[in-house]
């Protein structure tokens, strides 16, 4: 018998055995044989009964999750552990966590450490690709701004509700809907506020991160400072106009935070341009959606234990209203927001209103010569009819009438109760 990538000797126990064990259980399983030198042959231990119980309590205590109903023993005059591969990998170190310094798999004859990217790839083959409800990599979280949300809605927030939300699992480790709402949420907002109505040129970027729930406080008290108001005098009244509805942006935001596809690395974007606003998420739509789909109200959450905490904290009233609510906003505008979906993003655009009316102000005043020859003619006169627009404009009746009917849609006439046209 040799040492190879599934048998191990060990002379007596030593606190290095965990490690072995651990690599055979997250790798093909394998035999361990203590009282053996490392060429195969017997050592004498000096008490199998103590040894014994050393294996024992020291697999008990110090290996996460629980490893033991993959494990025999046989003794006699040494000890032979035999462990089966486990069905719950990555198995690792109680004290050092999900990291290399606590997982270690078999390669030959050697038990090393794991990379990150083989303890991702453990964690999705056993708990499967929701991202949310995976073991996530960094348990040492802390959850300071989501306890003083749940505080402030009055809320409970133990170690129970935690379990019940899907911030911990069955396993008692904190899964990776944890780490979004942790205090240590990797991923970020990134704002760039554009001159103009490309990307040519910045006027300013900013970058947030937190747990999600600092970041939408955060994003919605920018967006707030980019939402600027414009006034229109009509008669002796003054009119205050968002830019963009507060509902609309608010949705918006929201929508980009909880149905994002977490398991990229990248953030989420909001370009901010003159006459508009793009928020794009990565993931696209979870598949069997398209995109007719949202504006039929129809949803399916990506992240729905993170819908869910939001839907507790009162950010959101029900599932799958965010994208008909924008769309009721910009009902009585000419422009609508707009969704444009790849397999990777998800982007939503809206419209700037005071932006729309200015254009369409400037385009009013835009008037062509012969617009001018006729609001010059009633300038002079109460009416103009047909017949006088072609007199005065030296053309047929069908061109005639359709410049009246381009000068009524422009709001420049107004046709009065005689079928006489005067200026508006």
């Amino acid at each position: 018998m040799i040492e190879d990538n599934n048998t191990e000797f060990k002379q007596e126990y030593t606190a290095d055995i965990k490690k072995e064990i651990i690599a055979f259980a997250n790798t093909d399983g394998g035999m361990i044989y203590v009282g053996r030198d490392d060429d195969g042959s017997p050592h004498n231990l000096l008490n199998v009964d103590e040894t014994l119980s050393q294996i024992t309590n020291s697999i008990r205590d110090s290996i996460l999750p629980d490893i033991t109903m993959f494990i025999s023993y046989d003794v006699s005059s040494e000890i032979k552990i035999t462990i089966k591969e486990g069905t719950n990998k990555p198995y690792y170190l109680a004290d050092k966590g999900l990291r290399p310094a606590g997982v270690y798999v078999r390669q030959g004859a050697s038990s090393v450490p794991a990379s990150f990217e083989q303890i991702r790839q453990m964690i999705k083959l056993t708990d499967g690709d929701r991202f949310e409800t995976a073991r996530s990599l960094s348990q040492d979280l802390t959850f300071n701004d989501l306890s003083e949300e749940f505080k402030e809605k009055n809320i409970d927030f133990g170690a129970n509700q935690k379990r019940t939300l899907g911030i911990i699992g069955s396993d008692g480790l904190y899964t990776n809907l944890g780490v979004l709402l942790s205090d240590q949420c990797a991923h970020t907002i990134k704002f760039a506020v554009f001159n103009g109505l490309t990307k040519f040129e910045f006027k300013t970027r900013k970058e947030i991160d937190g747990s999600l729930i600092r970041q939408l406080h955060s994003a919605f008290d920018f967006l707030n400072l980019a939402n600027n108001v414009s006034a229109k005098i009509s008669g002796l009244n003054r009119i205050e106009q968002y830019d963009y509805p507060e509902e609309a942006i608010r949705e918006a935001m929201l929508n980009a935070v909880i149905h994002r596809d977490y398991s990229f690395s990248g953030s989420i974007i909001v370009n901010i341009y003159d006459d508009k606003i793009e928020f794009v998420s990565l993931g696209g739509l979870v598949p069997g959606l398209i995109k007719e789909d949202l504006y039929s109200g129809i949803s399916q959450p990506r992240n729905e234990k993170l819908a869910n905490v939001f839907h507790r904290l009162k950010y959101i009233e029900a599932y799958g209203t965010g994208i008909r609510k924008i769309m009721q906003y910009y009902e009585h505008l000419p422009i609508k927001p707009d969704i444009t979906v790849t397999n990777a993003t998800f982007v939503l655009t809206l419209p700037n209103i005071n932006y729309i009316s200015h254009v369409a102000d400037s385009q009013k005043n835009k008037i062509s010569p012969q617009y001018q020859q006729i609001t010059d003619y009633l300038k002079s006169h109460d009416i103009i009819t047909n017949k006088t627009v072609q007199t005065i404009l030296n053309i047929g009746q069908t061109r005639a009438y359709t410049i009246i009917k381009e000068m009524l849609s422009a709001g420049l006439i107004e046709k009065n109760d005689y079928g006489n046209y005067i200026l508006a």
